[in-house]
């Protein structure tokens, strides 16, 4: 099983590196950054929390770190053109010199669409877009020009070049209702959502299916998800914890998390990724990276 650090965009940047470049040093696999632009209202960020920008992110962490892959959890379809994001999507893998992996999800923010006037249309129809960008994505970062005529979008003879250095660079959907995994199930590389374990396995399964009847090998897509993390003193710290946060969350002593991870890798999970947004900052926040990469992660290595 891969293990990756997830770093909020809602910290510094000098912060965000610092996390990455130690994850690097310290056996993780990957680093991942969220696609927004301000915190959700209501939610626990306030919308004035200072937010990078996922794309400038990615490009930079591709140039600051030399070897996990690097990925977006999970770019907004409603943000950008989807020839857009495949342009940067391949000029990323060049930088990174091959570790990008694109992560794509329909849209959902409210206050961010409200905000700068982007529209944010009724779930059906984002669903419909989504549909249609992720193969306008993937043909115009896989083949030499691109044709495609939607109903939401059109290109013509379309170029993206340079190429991306992985002749397939992954494409990563963030998804868990049924259409979406069926989205996922045609077009995606690897697939995420938030999950404990049962959910993710009950998930999982959905996207088997839905992979049988498109006639592709279930194998074929990587599965991933994320849950917070706490480091407790005894079980009954981590049972209130996860009673108070409505996010998934997986809280204990390493032997607690241990089972925890057990049962994701049961769940036939190939990436836990790991939010730092519970892990405080400075060497509060390595100590307890270190503290899961030595202490949890080598039994599933």
């Amino acid at each position: 099983m891969r293990f990756s650090l997830w770093t909020s965009s809602n910290q510094p940047w000098a912060e965000m590196l610092a996390a990455a470049r130690h994850a690097e040093a310290t056996g993780w696999d990957g680093v991942w950054v969220a696609d927004h632009f301000m915190g959700n209202d209501p939610g626990p960020i306030p919308p004035e929390t200072p937010t990078l920008e996922a794309g400038s992110l990615v490009a930079a962490l591709a140039a600051a770190v030399d070897r996990v892959r690097i990925g977006t959890l999970v770019y907004g379809n409603t943000y950008r053109h989807p020839a857009v994001v495949a342009n940067m999507a391949a000029t990323v893998d060049q930088v990174s010199d091959g570790r990008f992996v694109l992560g794509l999800g329909a849209g959902w923010q409210v206050n961010e669409h409200e905000q700068y006037g982007i529209e944010l249309p009724p779930v059906g129809e984002r669903v419909e877009r989504f549909e249609e960008a992720v193969q306008i994505v993937r043909s115009l970062l896989r083949e030499p020009r691109t044709t495609f005529d939607g109903r939401h979008y059109r290109i013509t003879d379309a170029l993206c070049e340079p190429k991306p250095v992985q002749p397939e660079l992954p494409i990563l959907v963030g998804a868990s209702g049924d259409r979406m995994l069926g989205i996922a199930a045609r077009f995606a590389d690897e697939w995420n959502t938030w999950g404990l374990p049962d959910r993710i396995a009950d998930r999982s399964t959905a996207l088997t299916r839905r992979c049988e009847s498109a006639g592709r090998d279930p194998d074929a897509i990587a599965r991933t998800a994320q849950a917070l993390l706490f480091f407790t003193a005894d079980d009954a710290e981590a049972q209130r914890l996860a009673d108070a946060i409505p996010r998934p969350v997986m809280a204990g002593t390493p032997d607690r998390l241990r089972d925890v991870v057990a049962a994701y890798a049961e769940a036939g999970l190939d990436e836990l990724i790991v939010p730092d947004f519970t892990l405080g900052s400075g060497a509060q926040k390595t100590d307890a990276l270190d503290r899961f990469i030595d202490e949890v992660a080598p039994a599933f290595r």
